[in-house]
């Protein structure tokens, strides 16, 4: 099956930009009748057929639609401290999206040692996630985001701060009602600052744990990510 974003698809013909219609011609080397699969990062999952295969501007008409694909009664947003190595963070949107994910958020925090991001290219790395696994909606990554401007956001849902404090901490496991909407915290490698738990638990925000393991911050960020899922399973 080969699939291309298709985010502006909304009638029955269509033209691939630049890079798709490359990806399609000269890579694969598919041609006019081909059948071939799009996604329009907002439910919309469609078969289409060829119909110019041009290399710069590859034409297809849609055969067939399906809407609201893979459409979940749960919401899941995870607001993220960027780590110094963006590897590490395009590893965990990576990841995240395959499993499932809608938003996430890259916190800006008190210990972060990356204070910014190219967007477009993490961007990127969720686009090819969610054609890999076959999705039809692509998470919605906002911009980097100051941690106490963020925790001041409205939120209708079971909002958590994950870290490392000795203080109480409910396991994840055992407090996620499902079918609910869901935003996590997850700090930077030297976690969250004292004040700034202080600040999110003030604001609502439960303090949990993701078990024993000290965990990086990608892996805290898949981790919470899988539970979620598997706990709406």
């Amino acid at each position: 099956m080969h699939i291309f974003y298709t985010p502006e698809l909304s009638e029955k013909t269509y033209i691939l930009d630049e890079t798709e219609s490359k990806h399609c011609v000269r890579v694969l080397r598919l041609e006019k009748g081909d059948e071939i699969t799009l996604v329009d990062g907002r439910g919309g999952f469609f078969t289409a057929e060829i119909s110019d295969p041009n290399p710069k501007r590859c034409a297809v008409n849609v055969t067939k639609s399906e809407l609201n694909f893979g459409l979940r009664n749960f919401q899941i947003h995870i607001a993220i401290a960027p780590t110094k190595n963006i590897e590490r963070i395009e590893w965990f949107l990576e990841k995240a999206t395959e499993i499932g994910i809608n938003q996430v958020t890259p916190l800006l925090c008190r210990h972060s040692e990356r204070k910014e991001i190219k967007h477009d290219r993490l961007e990127k790395v969720m686009i090819s996630a969610m054609k890999q696994s076959l999705k039809a909606y692509l998470p919605q990554l906002d911009e980097l985001t100051k941690f106490n401007e963020f925790i001041r956001q409205p939120f209708d849902g079971q909002k958590f701060i994950a870290h490392c404090d000795e203080q109480h901490r409910e396991l994840l496991k055992n407090v996620v009602i499902p079918d609910r909407k869901y935003l996590i915290l997850i700090g930077p490698e030297g976690d969250f600052s004292p004040e700034e738990i202080e600040m999110a638990i003030n604001a609502g925000f439960v303090p949990v744990s993701l078990g024993d393991s000290r965990l990086r911050t990608e892996t805290a960020g898949v981790v919470a990510c899988h539970t979620f899922n598997l706990l709406n399973e």
